[in-house]
């Protein structure tokens, strides 16, 4: 017998403890070497566990639902083992706790039960503490759910439903993020507004060419990220943070993009954005893009940043004001660009405007600074061949 130890791998420093979302195996099945067995999720991402070996799945140590730690034990496998010889059952002490009435479910077990229609109440979790997973929810069906003979929780029905299920560790994380930005930094906003008319007669000029050249889009999002590029070198202390009762200044630009997931709102990192064109930036957005939907972005590629933006407009926004992700000491929040009246030597005349709003530490950084880091970015913007001439 040689027995393979299935572990939780490595976390960042930041991260303390992670849940096991669902075995794609149980006790006694075949798996094949590198074969994903579980993914894990952490505030950050969610992780994929693959089998170290080929053999037979012969004990699992923590359920889905379970609470872990780097380095953790959870499953072994015996590589020398046939699955026509391995239990047929999950041990007692890996076995899943039993179901309690009214469990809650996980968030993707919630929606998938709400499209099949089917009440929660109804269904037997095998997640800890009888938490029905996503698994669960997916074998669940009108005729397989519990008897109603047994006790369950109240079910609201009606015209006032109403559904409580767990916040996801990220979800959670964000709620913590944000009100540590909130508790501990003198966040103000200052907004401006510009005329997108010049990049976007750039933008249809060249689209065509350059998806040509470069295999992929030309975008708005890469002149944002090139404008509060130029804005950071001006003022540098846009793209300093708070240590203590010292101020960091940084001789590089990560610039961390929001992103939308199926899991909540992520910021993966662009990388010395200074020493990237419009093309490598419109790529990495676009990777960054499929990973978030996946859920493949890795805990290096969501780490660190000096400066973030937000891009509200792709849902129709017209103004927010954005919460500054710590460390960092400020942010651009960006919107939707529509045609709007406006005065131009005396005369009103219809330009495409998008407003901008750049929320900053005041701690650290003064209005002068804020206000004119924005109008450097409004300038490049407005004139992209500042940017070319670093202007």
């Amino acid at each position: 017998m040689a027995i393979f130890e299935v572990k939780v791998p490595q976390l960042s420093e930041s991260v303390a403890e992670a849940t096991l979302l669902q075995w794609k195996k149980k006790v006694g099945d075949a798996v094949g070497q590198d074969e994903i067995l579980i993914e894990i999720e952490t505030d950050k991402v969610v992780l994929e566990v693959p089998a170290p070996s080929a053999g037979v799945l012969t004990e699992i140590l923590v359920g889905d639902g379970g609470t872990v730690v780097a380095e953790q034990l959870i499953g072994k496998i015996d590589s020398t083992a046939v699955a026509a010889a391995a239990p047929a059952a999950i041990p007692a002490k890996a076995a899943a706790p039993a179901a309690k009435a009214g469990a809650a479910a996980a968030p993707s077990a919630a929606k998938i039960l709400a499209e099949k229609n089917i009440d929660a109440g109804q269904v037997a979790g095998s997640g800890r503490d009888g938490r029905i997973t996503k698994g669960d929810a997916l074998n669940a069906s009108a005729s397989s759910t519990k008897s109603a003979t047994l006790p369950s929780a109240p079910i609201p029905t009606g015209d006032r439903p109403e559904e409580r299920v767990p916040m996801s560790r990220l979800r959670a994380r964000i709620a913590e993020r944000l009100l540590e930005s909130q508790a501990n930094n003198a966040i103000l906003t200052t907004f401006n507004e510009v005329n997108m008319g010049p990049v976007i007669a750039l933008r249809n000029k060249y689209k065509d060419q350059f998806e040509k050249t470069h295999g992929v889009k030309l975008g708005f999002m890469s002149f944002f990220v090139k404008a509060a590029t130029h804005a950071l070198k001006k003022y540098p202390l846009l793209n300093a943070s708070v240590d203590g009762n010292d101020i960091v200044y940084h001789g590089y630009f990560d610039i961390g993009i929001a992103v939308s997931s199926p899991r909540g709102l992520v910021v993966p990192i662009l990388r010395d954005v200074d020493q990237m064109n419009l093309a490598d930036i419109e790529k990495k957005i676009a990777e960054f893009g499929t990973k978030a939907r996946e859920g493949k972005l890795s805990i290096e590629e969501l780490t660190g940043g000096t400066f973030s933006i937000s891009n509200g407009g792709v849902f129709g926004s017209m103004l927010s004001t954005p919460i500054i992700n710590p460390p960092q000491s400020a942010i651009l929040g960006i919107h939707a660009t529509k045609d709007r009246a406006v005065v131009e030597s005396g005369q009103v005349v219809v330009r495409p405007i998008n407003y901008l709003a750049l929320s900053y530490d005041h701690r650290i950084i003064d209005g002068r600074e804020a206000v004119l880091g924005l109008v450097a970015m409004k300038d490049a913007l407005e004139d992209p061949s500042r940017l070319l001439l670093d202007l």
